[in-house]
């Protein structure tokens, strides 16, 4: 981690109190109480503007999102009690109805946990993995660390497994596979090994590295596809074509922080260098401002008619990654990227009146909806980047 000239020293004092008063004074009291269910369990999440309620269907993802954020906090802000009661309210919530008679889990259920729907992707798997890590961490309970090992062992059976599930697309007519998968393992992976030293959390990191530096990498178009044939072969279709600047940032500060956590890895610390400097430049509206969310990979038109739009999350992690590749690597560059990133998006997203952000923007950052929580946004990318980069600040420039 380099020591910031004063000037940028400055800035992250600033910064760092942005983060840490954004979290503490502003989002999670948006949340906290009212997303808590206390006739049913868990959390509900699709909340407008001011909180109020616009369906009590509750997102499977959410309850371990939010139960890893507030374990998360207990365990590295402050022992706040409510914080662990809370998260052990979903993780109750998790295993009381969330999980189907294969071992499984749901995508989104009723108020009461009644199952509404399953998908045939692995997320609400990963997201309730690293909240029991998380939460076994912070409450020292080894039942729900080995849980989330377990619940780990069956995701990669069920992704390594073929026919097990079904395929998205007949991989008999065209085999394909997406970036998504090795990149949530990657960071779930890295939450699980947090709780347990157990060697197979880093296989699973080392293995997915490797896939997307192999496969999804293409230097002939300086970008990193969503979707690629089995072997990284270029698919020239709307899915093969695309790209998510959002997903593929994500991916590349998920790899500097495995650099960091094995004492500043050169090798990754290039690669993830590396992904982060061709999606920025895929990634920044030079017209508007902003983080587009597709993009063209032949700059042909995208099927997609949000294409253009801003959604808050690539922000929040183009802000962590933007920071934590400055952090490591001292070159100026990344710190007016995180500089044009961050005051974009606070001069947008933000509810000045309601508090937490606003989630879905018009290209030219005029608020499409006001809601707060739906299936997709809730309490996590906007939380954790404010207590990845408050903690991110203090390792920068020591404990202020």
């Amino acid at each position: 981690m380099i020591c910031p000239d004063k000037e940028f020293t400055l800035r992250l004092r600033n910064l760092r109190n942005t983060y840490r008063d954004g979290l503490l004074n502003d989002t999670l009291p948006f949340w906290l109480p009212r997303s808590i269910d206390r006739e049913f369990g868990g959390y509900l999440t699709a909340l407008d503007r001011d909180g109020a309620v616009l369906q009590t269907d509750k997102s499977v993802w959410f309850q371990g999102r939010f139960a890893w954020l507030l374990a998360t906090l207990y365990d590295t802000v402050d022992k706040r009690p409510e914080w662990l009661e809370y998260a052990k309210h979903g993780i109750d919530f998790i295993n009381a109805r969330c999980f189907d008679t294969d071992g499984r889990m749901f995508f989104l259920v009723t108020r009461e946990g009644k199952p509404l729907r399953k998908r045939r992707y692995l997320f609400s798997e990963c997201f309730a993995t690293i909240a029991l890590a998380a939460y076994g961490r912070a409450a020292k309970d080894e039942k729900a660390v080995r849980q989330a090992l377990d619940l780990l062992r069956l995701v990669l059976r069920y992704h390594q497994t073929p026919g097990l599930y079904e395929p998205k697309v007949n991989p008999e007519v065209r085999p394909m596979k997406g970036l998504s998968m090795p990149m949530i393992l990657i960071v779930t992976a890295q939450e699980l090994r947090k709780a347990i030293a157990d060697p197979l959390c880093t296989e699973v990191i080392d293995r997915g590295i490797e896939e997307i530096e192999r496969d999804f990498l293409k230097p002939e178009f300086k970008a990193v596809l969503e979707t690629v044939g089995p072997n990284g072969e270029f698919i020239d279709t709307f899915d093969g074509r695309l790209i998510n600047p959002g997903h593929a940032i994500e991916v590349s500060w998920f790899i500097l922080e495995e650099a960091r956590q094995r004492g500043n890895d050169e090798r990754l610390i290039k690669l993830g260098t590396r992904i982060l400097d061709w999606m920025l430049e895929w990634a920044w509206d030079r017209e508007y401002g902003g983080v587009y969310y597709f993009r063209d990979v032949k700059g042909l038109p995208c099927a997609e008619y949000w294409h253009d739009m801003k959604f808050w999350w690539p922000h929040n992690e183009t802000i962590i990654a933007t920071l934590l590749a400055y952090g490591m690597t001292g070159d100026t560059n990344y710190a007016e990227w995180h500089g044009k990133v961050h005051d974009w998006a606070y001069r947008h997203f933000p509810d000045p009146f309601w508090g937490e952000w606003f989630g879905y923007l018009h290209r030219d950052g005029t608020i499409s909806t006001t809601l707060k929580g739906n299936l997709w946004k809730g309490p996590f990318h906007l939380p954790r980047m404010q207590w990845y980069c408050w903690q991110l600040i203090d390792r920068m420039i020591g404990r202020l």
